[in-house]
């Protein structure tokens, strides 16, 4: 299956954002990667530039590689409504992103580990493809033979964890219910898609 298996701190010192979530490396160095460190030049960055960054910071975040990503912003330019605000709905609504959400795991690489090696069910059955597009409605459980796994536990015992008004979370059953689509501001990425679009539309 493929997927992103670079350096993950460089990507982050790049972009300036703890994109795979907390990390030292970036806390220590606020500049970007290279030998020449935080004395090297850096010159004005073109519009192509800076809308190719967005674009790459935001495949980066939710795992997703090229063809896939290209795929979901042609879905969501049919969709009714904004363009950038649908393609990040659709990232979203990822099942391994939606595990994430939901505090299942602590990072999204950790989530889609979950769901490719069949600990998570969707209405009841049993989904291994990260990039399974959910619904309003669909209920997201843990596999009964894996609700006692420690990374799950540790990872819902973790104070940071957020919640969402798209996700409904049962703690006793440890399952969740997409309740709704979530708004741009209910998407918490440090992600201007408009800059995405306008890459695309050139």
């Amino acid at each position: 299956m493929a997927r992103y298996t670079g350096p993950k701190s460089k990507i982050a010192r790049r972009f300036q954002d703890p994109i795979f979530g907390a990390d030292k490396s970036l806390d220590k160095r606020q500049y970007g990667p290279g030998q020449h460190g935080p004395n090297r030049r850096r010159g004005k960055k073109s519009e192509y530039a800076v809308q190719l960054g967005e674009k790459q910071k935001a495949k980066y975040t939710y795992g997703i590689l090229e063809r896939q990503f290209s795929n979901l912003f042609d879905k969501a330019s049919r969709m009714k409504g904004i363009t950038g605000e649908n393609l990040l709905q659709l990232c979203e609504a990822r099942l391994d992103n939606t595990v994430y959400r939901l505090g299942l795991a602590p990072t999204r690489s950790g989530a889609r580990q979950l769901v490719s090696h069949k600990h998570i069910t969707v209405d009841g059955q049993i989904v291994n493809i990260p990039s399974f597009s959910t619904k309003v409605g669909n209920v997201i459980s843990v596999r009964e033979k894996s609700k006692s796994m420690e990374v799950i536990s540790d990872s819902l015992a973790t104070p940071q964890i957020k919640s969402f008004d798209w996700l409904e979370w049962n703690p006793s059953q440890l399952e969740g219910k997409i309740v709704g689509v979530p708004t741009r501001e209910m998407i918490p990425e440090n992600i201007k898609e408009q800059l995405i679009v306008e890459l695309y539309s050139k």
